[in-house]
């Protein structure tokens, strides 16, 4: 499994589109395996200039992972319902439930796990 099958994207009130379930996901379930295209430290610079500077995660110090499947559109909230832990190992992006999602609601993760300080670089909604 790399994705429940119920996953869809819609129009989200947080960003532009953003990730909902079609079906109640119990906490603890894993929503999605996102494997991962790995850039150099060197690239990451590069992509600051460019749309792709939304949607990259911070990869083991200064490199830069773009998420496949659905992994790059989960929007953000400080009240999230997922999310998410790096896997190195498998050059993947797990994302989980943190609680019961009920079907037709957005999946939401918190940008600033694992960096409690970050500044995110959009206005939140």
């Amino acid at each position: 499994m790399s994705s429940l099958p119920f996953l869809y994207i819609s129009s989200s009130e947080l960003g532009d589109r953003g990730v909902f379930t079609g079906a109640e996901i119990p906490a603890g379930t894993t929503i999605e395996l996102a494997p991962v295209i790995l850039l150099s430290a060197e690239d990451r610079k590069t992509i600051h200039e460019t749309h792709l500077h939304d949607y990259y995660f911070q990869w083991d110090g200064n490199r830069a992972a773009i998420a496949l499947g659905y992994g790059s559109l989960y929007n953000h909230s400080d009240a999230a319902n997922a999310e998410f832990e790096l896997d190195y190992d498998f050059k993947q992006i797990r994302f989980f439930a943190l609680q019961d999602i009920p079907s037709g609601t957005e999946i939401t993760t918190n940008y600033r796990t694992g960096a409690p300080d970050m500044t995110l670089w959009f206005e939140e909604k």
